[in-house]
């Protein structure tokens, strides 16, 4: 069921969260304690993640959407 957003043009909703985020870093527990704390919060999942190798590290990004806002339309 689609669901009611106000989003202003800066994409910032009322609560003061913005509607997208790009989540980005090293491929670790910290990072996935960070997408982890962006679900808790309200976020779900958007597309599939990323990773590439920058010669020392796995660099790893996951895009993330206000609950409800890929049905909104």
């Amino acid at each position: 069921m689609a669901k009611d957003f106000f989003v202003n043009e800066g994409g910032i909703l009322p609560n003061g969260k913005l509607c997208y985020r790009l989540l980005t870093g090293i491929d670790d527990k910290a990072f996935c304690e960070r997408v982890s704390k962006a679900l808790a919060q309200g976020y779900e999942l958007y597309g599939s993640p990323s990773i590439v190798f920058n010669g020392k590290n796995n660099i790893v990004a996951q895009a993330v959407v206000w609950k409800g806002l890929q049905n909104s339309k």
